[in-house]
């Protein structure tokens, strides 16, 4: 007989690590730790052993994450399933840099989590997250007017800051929503944030 899969369940909220924990246990999986934050996170999966991380991407005390790159850069012999509300193209390109072999939202049903772990312990080379998302491609000049955007900065005063005209400040910024087919500065700002590019 093969012992159950180990798991840590990493999330601030305690009635769903409880949920969680019940769904998992129910589907023959051996909750073995809880974290409520990134670090205590780290040091479950450093002092315990665990098969399997499951961390909420936002969580005090470094979120989800930061608290997957550890790991990863620890080399622990730990798979990390991210599971949160967030499903924004950035963070899902994070979730990867950071070592993630899986990425689901906290809605999916307890066989499905289950699956897709099992599917993760059987073939750990391959990762399950959602396809990679064709990010715009902005130069660090739009970036740059984007961020300062982003900080509440008008025309005027970014221009100021980097040493450029009002016109050449308003001609990055039309590029910039043009990439992010957004109309105004608010659409390409909210769009920037979603797709993790700010």
């Amino acid at each position: 007989m093969t012992s159950p899969v180990r798991v840590l369940i990493a999330d601030d909220h305690p009635l769903f690590r409880l949920g969680l924990k019940f769904a998992l246990q129910a589907q023959g999986f051996e909750v073995v730790a809880e974290a409520e934050t990134g670090s205590q996170a780290v040091n479950c999966c450093r002092s315990c052993p665990i098969d399997v991380a499951i961390l909420d991407v936002r969580m005090p005390d470094g979120d989800g994450i930061a608290a997957c790159q550890q790991i990863t850069e620890l080399g622990l012999p730990v798979v990390v399933v991210m599971m949160t509300t967030f499903q924004e193209p950035g963070l899902i390109e994070a979730a990867r840099r950071a070592g993630a072999k899986g990425y689901l939202s906290k809605e999916t049903d307890p066989a499905e989590l289950a699956r897709v772990i099992r599917q993760i312990l059987s073939n750990p080379e391959r990762d399950w997250l959602p396809a990679r998302q064709e990010l715009p491609k902005l130069t660090p000049r739009e970036l740059c007017v984007l961020q300062l955007m982003s900080e509440g900065l008008a025309n005027k005063q970014i221009a100021r800051r980097l040493g450029l005209s009002i016109e050449t400040v308003k001609e990055y910024a039309s590029t910039a929503y043009r990439k992010l087919d957004a109309s105004d500065r608010v659409t390409a700002l909210l769009k920037a944030q979603q797709l993790g590019i700010l």
